[in-house]
């Protein structure tokens, strides 16, 4: 396989304003220079195409950018990127795409998703998965196309319930998008440090292969102590790669480690066992995570407090459910990180059993819960026998209040990189770290 060029998706709105910086020439044959425009629906009639006629020192700016959508941190920023900026109109808005090469595009992802100070083994092992992932999934979007109408479904309803993940189905009209939801990938908007050209340097063209095919490394920022394995969060295919890998040089005391078992789940998520990512070292943290990533202090194990009327709300306006007042949370099926993988909704009106994790991570939180590796404490309902009912709609079986404590930030699938920073800080090789993180795999150089 050669290096090429790809398209990413960087954002969509009814509008979209934009700042040529440099020389371009549009799709139309018009040759524009140092340009601001604004577009709306109305303007285009298929696609426009604004291409760098020096594309080593052309770039172009794009306004009110959505970064960390629907997480935490959701915020818009103006970036800036290098290459060729594409408009084209899908579903109503107008969609903005980048295409550069993939080189290009690693550069800024490495950038993106830490900082670029971060150690350079660290960097270097990055590299391979993020470069790993992109043309893994170059590949899928091809393979998904054919198979989208056929069994690949996202949404599978059940007897219980439902079930549903999101992953490839999102992006039919380009190869990955900017956020989360793929790789952080926010241009030239991040300063880039000579390292991290460094690391990209000497992993030119390096991905992790298994049995022939390149693998789709996946990672998040925390696993919690245990990864999870990819079927568990995505669609139903196994990929040995991707598999349980218990975050430690061994397998801590006191801790059985097959957290599908509820008592072993609920132990590990209330404990505080030895892990890479169990970790406040604030070098290493700063290195690692973005400004935005820093304010969420507690990744490693977390808390969080929903009222009886918070939680009715999240389920109403998240997945359009009324179970009625909320009677618990049940623990169905828990992935082998002890990330919930399916839980039921018990209700006073009905009951729905939801999943898979990230499901459940969007419908108990106003953006999204650290992780579905939590257990559930309920908060009794304070009525008092004989009191006025009207100050007390609830029945005394109803909980007031839920308590959520969970462990790990993110799916953990995969590379978890505050762990790998860790080891990075160890003197440890990225070859090593990908190793551990991704066992079964070869280190292979295809371009």
């Amino acid at each position: 396989m050669n290096a090429s060029t790809i398209a990413v998706g960087i954002l969509s709105a009814l509008s979209i304003s934009f700042q040529l910086n440099g020389r371009f020439i549009s799709s139309t044959g018009e040759e524009l220079t140092d340009a601001e425009r604004t577009v709306t629906v109305s303007d285009i009639k298929d696609s426009l195409l604004f291409e760098p006629i020096d594309p080593d020192s052309a770039s172009f700016e794009l306004s009110h950018v959505v970064i960390g959508k629907q997480f935490h941190w959701e915020r818009e920023e103006a970036q800036r990127f290098k290459g060729k900026l594409k408009l084209f109109v899908e579903d109503g808005k107008i969609t903005a795409v980048n295409i550069l090469p993939v080189e290009d595009y690693l550069l800024s992802v490495i950038s993106s998703e830490m900082r670029a100070t971060s150690s350079l083994e660290l960097l270097k092992a990055h590299s391979v998965i993020s470069r790993s992932w992109l043309l893994a999934q170059i590949e899928k979007r091809s393979d998904v196309a054919c198979r989208v109408s056929t069994e690949y479904k996202t949404f599978i309803p059940t007897d219980e319930g439902y079930s549903r993940w999101y992953d490839r189905e999102d992006h039919t009209q380009f190869d990955v998008c900017a956020d989360d939801h793929c790789q952080r990938y926010q241009g030239i908007t991040k300063i880039t440090a000579p390292q991290v050209a460094e690391a990209l340097k000497a992993t030119s063209g390096q991905v992790l292969m298994y049995d022939g095919e390149i693998c789709d490394s996946r990672f998040s920022k925390s696993c919690g102590g245990i990864s999870e394995i990819f079927e568990n969060v995505w669609e139903p295919v196994n990929h040995p790669y991707l598999t349980q890998v218990i975050d430690n040089d061994v397998v801590p005391a006191g801790y059985d480690t097959d957290l599908t078992k509820e008592e072993n789940a609920r132990n590990w998520i209330l404990g505080n066992p030895p892990a890479y990512c169990h970790t406040h070292d604030s070098e290493v943290l700063s290195q690692v995570l973005n400004d935005y990533d820093r304010e969420t202090p507690d990744f490693y194990r977390w808390e969080v407090k929903l009222t009886q009327t918070e939680i009715n709300g999240l389920l109403r306006r998240k997945l359009g459910i009324d179970v009625g007042d909320v009677l618990d949370l049940i623990p169905v099926e828990r992935g082998v990180s002890g990330r919930l993988i399916r839980l039921k909704l018990a209700g006073t009106k009905s009951t729905i059993t939801i999943g898979k994790e990230l499901e459940i991570r969007k419908a108990l939180s106003e953006s999204h819960l650290y992780s579905s590796a939590f257990v559930v404490e309920k908060i009794p309902c304070h009525y008092v026998a004989g009191s006025d009912p009207q100050s007390h709609p609830q029945s005394p079986e109803t909980p007031s209040a839920f308590v959520l404590k969970g462990a790990g930030w993110g799916h953990g699938v995969g590379l978890c990189q505050i762990g790998a920073a860790i080891m990075a800080s160890k003197g440890i090789a990225y070859q090593t770290i990908l190793a551990h993180y991704f066992p079964h795999t070869q280190l292979e150089k295809i371009y």
